[in-house]
């Protein structure tokens, strides 16, 4: 693997810290599966409360998950945790500089729109919550993935001719989009481009993928 040169010793182990219903978690897990790079892996419960705790505080000042360890590095927040990734391994990265970009800028229009998706989920399946709740973030959520169907009219990928990290990130968290009651077949771009994303070699759901426990993981 390796970095470049500003980025620190060669080919330190990757850690990556997540929990098991995560769709944070999801996004670089489905990364390194499908780019089929050996990590650790250390699972922070969130039912019983571990990413608050002093130890993982110390790894992700904000008592989140995902956070990604590499060296003298610790990487957090999902989304940039893709970046990351793609730029030191240079799978998924886009193409052309241009491609690159886009697939950032992707990665940013996903932290605010398709949250919202995630935000669905998390009411329908993790708290209950006042019904005006849920109007208010089920058109929000839907309208996300209206937009990600009209980008895909006519296209393959999000982002040029071949996976990046727009639809790692993006597909990362529209993977739970039933767990929320939202039917993908609404959105038949969207629905064949989760069919292309699962028929890449490393593939797998969330819960197919992601440990319970501790794990070693060596694709090779």
């Amino acid at each position: 693997m390796g970095y470049d040169k500003a980025s620190g010793p060669a080919d330190p182990r990757l850690i990556l810290f997540g929990s098991f219903t995560s769709s944070s978690t999801y996004k670089p897990m489905l990364y390194l599966a499908l780019a089929r790079l050996p990590f650790s892996f250390r699972t922070v419960n969130l039912k019983f409360g571990k990413q608050t705790e002093p130890g993982y505080l110390a790894v992700n000042r904000y008592g989140q998950v995902p956070a990604l360890r590499q060296g003298d590095l610790t990487i957090v927040q999902s989304n940039v945790i893709l970046d990351y990734l793609a730029r030191t391994t240079g799978h998924f990265a886009g193409a052309t500089e241009q491609e690159r970009w886009t697939a950032r800028e992707w990665l940013s229009w996903e932290a605010d729109n398709i949250t919202n998706v995630a935000k669905v989920r998390h009411y329908s399946r993790f708290r209950a919550v006042d019904p005006a709740v849920m109007d208010y973030f089920r058109p929000l959520a839907d309208g996300a993935v209206t937009f990600v169907e009209r980008a895909l009219h006519g296209r393959e990928w999000l982002v040029g001719d071949s996976p990046s990290i727009a639809d790692i990130g993006c597909w990362g968290r529209m993977v739970f989009m039933a767990e929320g009651g939202m039917d993908i077949t609404r959105w038949p771009n969207v629905h064949a481009w989760s069919r292309r994303l699962a028929a890449l070699p490393g593939f797998a759901l969330p819960y197919d993928l992601i440990p319970k426990k501790d794990r070693e993981i060596d694709p090779s």
